[in-house]
């Protein structure tokens, strides 16, 4: 995915007030901060490969919770929460399982989210700016 597709979907995802409500909370910048990006993303893939990869994942549309961790926020905001946002917003089918490039996508997508909104809540202690932007 280029670089200008992404700006088009976090452009139109912005322009959603329900997934442009998400942000992360003291706890999630906290353990983004203790845990670093690089951590968090394998967490990502963790996630992603188990609750959404799948043809027909377990309790899909409720398989990722609201809170919890600075990924499944990130799920949300970014509509990679369940297959139906999946298909609405990036078109990758349901019914199928995810690719290897489609997990990768959504990779990508979370991981440029998360270093967009890392510093949204300030640290404590004037704590460095986890990215520069």
């Amino acid at each position: 995915m280029s670089d200008s597709s992404l700006n088009e979907l976090f452009a139109a995802l912005a322009r959603s007030k329900f997934r442009a409500r998400f942000r992360l909370n003291a706890a999630d910048t906290g353990y983004l901060r203790d845990h670093g990006l690089d951590r968090v993303m394998q967490h990502a893939a963790d996630l992603i490969g188990q609750r959404l990869a799948p043809a027909r994942p377990k309790n899909d549309g409720k398989q990722t919770p609201w809170k919890g961790h600075p990924v499944f926020v990130a799920q949300h905001a970014t509509a990679t929460c369940c297959r139906t946002c999946l298909q609405k917003w990036h078109k990758i089918p349901k019914g199928l399982a995810l690719t290897g490039a489609q997990q990768a996508y959504v990779l990508k997508v979370l991981k440029q989210w998360l270093e967009r909104h890392a510093n949204d809540h300030p640290t404590a202690n004037d704590q460095p700016r986890l990215f520069d932007s």
